[in-house]
């Protein structure tokens, strides 16, 4: 019932449209600009219904004001950031659901990154939209979070069922493969994902969506509580592991 477009914009961000088939509602999610969406829209002759946001930087919301005025648009995203999120309609909280025409998104608080992050998941669609808390074997900075929260964020995520298809909001999967592999050398799962990214970026494809069972045997930041990345990094509290990943990726 879901169809999921992928519309590249800016240097490395995805915005995606969700078409319900069924009603015809539509949503941009993280619409860093609204030109790009607005083509697509008319293309492919959907009216826009909502506009979805993960949390409130500048590239994942500079569209919503020129889409709401263009559309009449619904802006829906995190209550607790009500204050940075423009054109801001409708506010929605960890455990509430969000209806699209006749598909259903969970919502989940996953601070981190920023303190009112959220994520969208679409259990029947098997499609979670995680912002910049999740990215295909790597996550976001800590830009206002703590590694504590951003640890559970993932774990969180983790635990979602191995098919869902994981809807990145940046194209960073090569460089996070670069990186991933400093820290976990020898995972034959990283090894078929970055042969398998390289492959997709020489044809300047795109390596997502991601599948969530791949990602947790290949992203280092989910694999915070594995022996083997404790034993590579000499800590043994998942917390501290995770913290030392992300510090090493900052600096990589």
């Amino acid at each position: 019932m879901l169809t999921i477009e992928q519309i590249p914009v800016l240097s490395d961000n995805y915005v995606h449209l969700l078409h319900d088939t069924t009603t015809g509602a539509t949503a941009a999610m993280d619409p860093a600009v609204a030109e790009a969406v607005l083509e697509v829209l008319k293309a492919r002759g959907w009216t826009l219904t909502h506009v979805l946001n993960t949390h409130h930087h500048w590239d994942h919301t500079g569209g919503n004001e020129a889409l709401k005025r263009a559309t009449g648009a619904i802006v829906v995203g995190a209550a607790a950031d009500a204050d940075r999120l423009p054109g801001l309609d409708v506010g929605v909280r960890e455990g509430d659901t969000f209806a699209l025409g006749a598909c259903t998104a969970r919502i989940l608080a996953v601070p981190g990154h920023t303190r009112g992050h959220i994520a969208f998941w679409f259990a029947d669609a098997a499609a979670l939209f995680p912002g910049d808390t999740l990215f295909s074997l790597g996550c976001g900075r800590l830009f206002e979070g703590t590694p504590e929260q951003m640890w559970d964020s993932l774990q969180r995520l983790r635990r979602l069922p191995d098919s869902t298809k994981v809807y990145c909001a940046h194209e960073y999967t090569l460089a996070n493969a670069k990186f991933a592999r400093t820290v976990d050398p020898d995972n034959p799962a990283l090894q078929r994902r970055l042969a398998e990214v390289e492959r997709l970026r020489q044809t300047r494809r795109p390596t997502l969506p991601a599948l969530l069972g791949e990602e947790k045997a290949a992203n280092p930041f989910l694999r915070a509580d594995s022996q083997i990345m404790q034993n590579t990094l000499g800590l043994t509290d998942p917390v501290q592991v995770f913290a030392e990943i992300r510090r090493r990726k900052d600096f990589f």
